[in-house]
């Protein structure tokens, strides 16, 4: 059909490591807030939105970049179905978060 697929080992990959590095920053967080430690629950806070920062504007990247839309077929609209919802969801996340600070 003429769609040229993401390289899975450029942007994605990169965009895959920062949000599993923000689960690491808020895990961290997490303890940290359990055992009373409050700077160690800012600084892992404050690490948590900015790489949720640094994946929101990366998947907006990947979006401009990519050579396809919504409207090419079964391949643009589970694209952007699915990555579109999970950054919602990053969004909303982060949102709560800097509020919560």
């Amino acid at each position: 059909m003429g769609i040229q697929a993401i390289n899975p080992f450029e942007l994605p990959l990169l965009n895959t490591v920062i949000l599993l590095s923000s689960g690491v920053t808020v895990t961290y967080a997490h303890h940290s807030l359990i055992q009373g430690n409050r700077a160690g629950s800012l600084y892992g806070l404050v690490y948590t939105i900015i790489l949720a920062s640094i994946f929101t504007a990366l998947q907006g990247v990947e979006y401009s970049v990519s050579g396809f839309s919504i409207s090419d077929g079964i391949y643009g609209s589970c694209f952007y179905f699915g990555t579109g919802f999970h950054g919602l969801h990053v969004i909303i996340g982060t949102i709560f978060l800097a509020v919560g600070l």
